[in-house]
């Protein structure tokens, strides 16, 4: 199958067939290695790239930066206090002067249907670099990371622990179910993801040949495990909820007992960053043999260069 991605938007990866995703890895693989090897093509030559920032970053706004310069374009900073957007101008209006001027735009913010205006409007391609339902820039990045530890991606045992209705166990669960990996969600059942979204990785996952399984025993969930994932148990913007969430989510911390019982010794833990270790993870696992937290870092920018160069370059 011959895959053509030049002009879409990259807003969730319900949007993207499995071969457009294996595709967007095996891109991100080649560019990665001519990167290490010195070879820079310039694939987004004289183009400009809007970054739009709600939300604070480090991974994703120097992901977007540094891809950007490596293949030739100018990345334009806008936070939130640098433009009009939903305050004084709509989000719509404000997306048709972003177009007009720009040749891609990334939005890292609150609200999905933010993202999803600015691509309807822009006529450019959009990328979403988080939302408080989705985060497919990082599975992505998350799926490179493990075929380049494990070999492959399909049929694997993936396992998250921990809140289970978050925009990261959403984005893992639908990019999951579309690759064909194998996706366990391990969580008490007050966090346990939404029927909505659970209904739509379980049709996904008919096409890929995936198992969607959502459990409340932890220990069960990461027997055999080829990778246990977890991340904060407070997202931004739910600092509120703070106690409550450590009372329901300490029994799921990620800790030596927990690798020990996954009865492999090549499990891989991952983590989308950043962590409080004490909580989600402990220190001991956090910087173990098995973590790799890090390479997960550095293929943000991979794999987010692949998408861009697969919408825009000419």
């Amino acid at each position: 199958m011959s895959v053509n991605l030049k002009g879409k938007s990259l807003l969730t990866l319900k949007d993207f067939s499995k071969e457009e995703i294996y595709y967007l890895i095996d891109l991100a693989a080649e560019l990665k290695e001519k990167k290490k090897n010195g070879i820079f093509e310039k694939n987004m030559k004289n183009k400009n790239i809007a970054l739009i920032f709600e939300k604070p970053s480090t991974r994703t706004r120097c992901a977007f930066t540094v891809a950007c310069n490596d293949e030739g374009a100018h990345p334009e900073y806008l936070s939130k206090n640098d433009i009009q957007l939903g305050h004084k101008e709509s989000v719509e209006d404000t997306a048709r002067v972003l177009g007009r001027m720009f040749d891609g735009i990334e939005f890292r913010g609150f609200s999905q249907e933010v993202v999803e205006k600015l691509a309807k409007y822009s006529g450019v391609p959009v990328w979403n670099g988080l939302t408080d339902d989705d985060h497919p820039t990082q599975v992505l990045a998350d799926f490179l990371t493990i075929r380049e530890h494990l070999g492959k991606l399909e049929g694997i045992k993936f396992v998250y622990v921990g809140d289970g209705r978050n925009n990261m166990s959403n984005a893992l669960m639908i990019g999951c179910a579309k690759a064909g990996v194998n996706f366990t969600v391990a969580s008490p059942k007050e966090l346990w993801p939404k029927s909505d979204i659970l209904n739509i990785c379980k049709k996904f996952s008919e096409e890929s040949g995936a198992e969607i399984n959502v459990t409340d025993n932890k220990f069960d969930a990461v027997k055999n495990a080829d990778v246990i994932y977890t991340d904060v148990w407070c997202s931004m913007g739910e600092e509120n909820k703070s106690e409550e969430r450590i009372k329901l989510l300490s029994p799921y911390q990620v800790n030596n007992e927990l690798i020990k019982a996954s009865e492999n010794e090549k499990v891989l833990f991952m983590h989308c960053l950043p962590a409080v270790k004490g909580k989600e993870v402990t220190e001991d696992v956090f910087e173990s043999k098995y973590s790799v937290v890090f390479d997960e870092a550095e293929n943000r920018m991979h794999t987010i260069k692949a998408v861009m160069v697969a919408s825009i370059r000419g």
